[in-house]
């Protein structure tokens, strides 16, 4: 599961993809279902709505379910099955949180790279028309968790290599799109105990992500 993560640093999107005119991003520390981010397609950044509502969906309160689905079935399930092939997606953030379940009292983890850069989730999108207006929205794929994971939960997203990100938005079988799926390699995320202030979506800057109790 990824309910919430994080993206402040946007040097990379600047420098690597092409964005729109007037494309103004700004550090958000929180990041929820509903609320529109920077995703990256084969056309370039754009901005969506996390949570995805599929095109058949009567109103837009389903994407408060479907922020995630799970890589092992979207070859399988008719709601993801067509987007996989043809509408994959890079979501690029600076990490995210997961929570700890310990008897009952939940612990949130901020989970980023060693190198502490920008990385890029696996994502899919799709297109929901309401009233005249055009809404995109994004899921983000996850898979069972790596060792570094195991002890916090019992998923995580899925994230591409570098290297790997335009193989990914073009692969268009089954075949080709499977490998990317697999847990990230073991030993290169870093696990910090953060306050339970990340809890509430209202609070979002920097102290968010700081270890627990550094002030």
């Amino acid at each position: 599961m990824c309910g919430r993560y994080a993206l402040y640093d946007f040097e990379e999107l600047y420098d690597e993809y092409t964005v729109p005119e007037g494309f103004n991003a700004t550090p958000n520390y929180n990041v929820a279902p509903t609320q529109t981010m920077p995703v990256i397609t084969q056309n370039g950044v754009q901005m969506m709505r996390w949570g995805l509502i599929p095109a058949w969906a009567k109103d837009e309160k389903i994407g408060y379910k479907l922020f995630n689905a799970r890589s092992e079935s979207v070859f399988e399930k008719t709601i993801w099955k067509q987007l996989i092939t043809k509408r994959k997606c890079l979501i690029p953030a600076n990490g995210f949180y997961e929570w700890q379940n310990r008897d009952g009292v939940k612990q949130p983890y901020f989970i980023q790279l060693k190198d502490g850069g920008l990385f890029m989730f696996a994502g899919v999108w799709g297109m929901w028309k309401h009233k005249n207006v055009l809404w995109n929205t994004y899921s983000i794929l996850t898979t069972q968790p790596n060792h570094d994971m195991i002890t916090v939960h019992d998923r995580m997203p899925v994230i591409i290599h570098k290297d790997d990100r335009a193989q990914w938005l073009s692969a268009d079988t089954q075949e080709h799109i499977e490998p990317f799926l697999a847990p990230y390699e073991d030993g290169h995320l870093i696990m910090t105990e953060v306050s339970p202030s990340v809890n509430t979506t209202r609070a979002n800057d920097e102290s968010l992500i700081l270890p627990l109790n550094s002030a």
